[in-house]
């Protein structure tokens, strides 16, 4: 059983359900106007998009999946790939 739950644990992806689109992600920064609000939508706006964003953050994310996501650990990913 511990071989198999360490396979699957090793093995697990994030997905986010459903989609989401730059003018959402604008309405949730709109009040937000600290510098990296502003860095993540510049970079998204060079991106031509939020696809990138999606499957970057949910590889950088599949780490943390052993100990567990927090709100602050998806932040602090959101600021690491603005400033990529």
């Amino acid at each position: 059983m511990k071989e198999l739950a360490r396979y699957l644990l090793k093995n697990a992806y994030i997905d986010f359900e459903g989609g989401i689109a730059l003018d959402e992600v604008r309405e949730y920064l709109r009040e937000d106007d600290s510098r990296e609000a502003r860095m993540l939508l510049a970079k998204l706006i060079d991106d031509g998009g939020v696809d990138e964003l999606m499957v970057t953050i949910a590889d950088c994310l599949r780490e943390y999946i052993p100990t567990g996501i927090r709100e602050e650990t998806v932040e602090d990913q959101l600021r690491i790939y603005s400033e990529s």
